[in-house]
């Protein structure tokens, strides 16, 4: 380990020194085989469907650049602080979850593991039926071409027997992954898949750039409302679109940072991953709004979380003629792949500990998890009302608890996060270091707090109106 700074003690914060629960690079557990690897792969868990479906959604509600303001400064502020607490305890540990959590703060912590498994199972199970819609469009444009009826279109999609079907292709896909395991599947994945994603949404952004009557969509996109600003709701959504966006508080990234060489850089893996996840969510609106305001969709936009996404922009597409068809397959050719990478990441949590926990080989691992996943998932299959529900209740309520949570056991609980942080820390992040763990103390905890408090009474609101 490199020999701490004297910055420790100017900054009044104790000489980080080793805890006895930090646990050695084991032969028994598989790690990234290399640095890109692992950040591709984080990003792909943080880049999804919620980049790229609920972000456009979220902005149109929370006053267009007015979202888009809060959602970066609440990234910095709140998002890049959990991820770093979040791998500090999955490489100390080399655990999955409820190992970690029980090895930094006792068995008391179990519980809050147990939510660590629980919450990416779930959003999982809906998530993957969402992704199935993707691939069944990515299917239509590349083969017949989208519907001329995007909103029956979207009916016929969206439930019943076709949604049931799709989202089964998503798991297998997704169980196919996991079982070839981190080097060969997940992070072999992430290195194909994510390039992909970039080259595909960087062109679909250039492209949108050339339409007429784009600069009303770049307008309402990047010019804020500065009375949306102050909204508490606009507030709410946004700390929660970058906690669900960056997969954290729900035990993804103890999972990924658990397979990390002692050496890496946690604070610049942390930067990196959180930069890649906001850029693909801000290049994904330079995409949407130019071209649904450029061809007349402006409307539409605002209409339901899936408005956007699966009725206007199929809809806008068409208005192209012969190149809308092109456009389309690319832009829901990235969809699918952004959901590949996110479900993948989802389901390594359940798997990783059920291997660690019941010492099961991971092919089985895999199938049982994925199993479970897909049987919840016929739930929201059939119904979009309760794949709101549950996107409520999981997606948004457990997420924030884990959040506040994780946040309070590496703050006050866990015994010197920073020696964790310092290790393989460039001499930059060894000098703001001490903020990381002042922020994590008393800026985190506090807005998970309130986010806390707004999501309870969103979600009673939802289940008792």
């Amino acid at each position: 380990m490199t020999s701490p700074s004297p910055i420790w003690h100017s900054a009044g914060v104790p000489e980080p020194h080793r805890s006895d629960s930090i646990a050695p690079d084991s032969p028994g557990r598989e790690l990234f085989a290399t640095r890109l690897g692992f950040v591709l792969a984080a990003a792909g868990s943080a880049i999804g469907l919620g980049n790229m479906w609920r972000f456009p959604y979220q902005v149109s509600e929370g006053g267009g650049a007015a979202f888009v303001v809060l959602y970066l400064f609440l990234t910095l502020l709140l998002g890049v602080p959990m991820m770093t607490a979040e791998l500090i305890v999955g490489r100390r540990t080399r655990k999955s979850p409820l190992g970690a959590l029980r090895a930094v703060g006792g068995s008391g912590w179990a519980p809050l593991g147990m939510l660590y498994i629980f919450t990416p199972l779930v959003i999982l199970s809906y998530f993957s039926v969402i992704a199935g819609w993707t691939l069944r469009y990515a299917l239509d444009a590349v083969s017949t071409g989208l519907s001329p009826t995007p909103a029956e279109r979207f009916a016929e999609v969206s439930s019943g027997s076709s949604a049931v079907i799709y989202h089964l292709a998503l798991m297998a896909i997704t169980i196919a992954v996991v079982v070839l395991g981190v080097r060969k599947g997940i992070e072999r994945t992430a290195l194909v898949l994510m390039p992909v994603l970039f080259v595909l949404l960087a062109g679909l952004a250039v492209w949108a750039a050339t339409l007429e009557g784009s600069g009303a969509g770049y307008a309402f996109y990047l010019e804020p409302s500065f009375d949306s600003l102050l909204d508490t709701a606009v507030f709410q959504q946004a700390a929660s679109q970058a906690l669900l966006s960056l997969s954290v508080g729900m035990g993804v990234m103890i999972t990924y940072a658990s397979y990390l060489p002692r050496d890496e850089n946690i604070a610049q893996k942390a930067a990196a991953v959180s930069f890649s996840d906001f850029s693909i969510a801000f290049v994904a609106g330079l995409v949407v709004f130019p071209v649904i305001f450029a061809l007349g969709f402006s409307e539409q936009v605002g209409a339901s979380t899936m408005g956007a996404l699966f009725i206007s922009l199929p809809g806008a597409f068409l208005e192209m003629g012969a190149a809308g068809r092109l456009v389309g397959s690319a832009f829901f050719l990235a969809l699918v792949v952004a959901a590949v990478t996110s479900s993948v990441s989802l389901l390594e949590v359940a798997v990783a500990s059920l291997i660690d926990e019941l010492h099961i080989r991971r092919r089985t691992a895999a199938v049982l998890a994925g199993t479970a996943a897909a049987l919840v998932g016929l739930v929201p299959a059939y119904s979009q009302a309760a794949l709101g529900t549950i996107d409520q209740v999981v997606g948004e309520l457990c997420v924030v608890v884990g959040a506040l949570g994780m946040s309070i056991l590496v703050g006050w609980r866990m015994q010197d996060p920073l020696s964790e942080l310092l290790e393989g820390a460039s001499p930059f992040f060894r000098r703001v270091a001490p903020g990381f763990l002042f922020t994590i103390r008393y800026v985190v905890p506090p807005l998970a707090a309130l986010l806390l408090w707004f999501s309870l009474q969103k979600t009673a609101g939802m289940i008792f109106s």
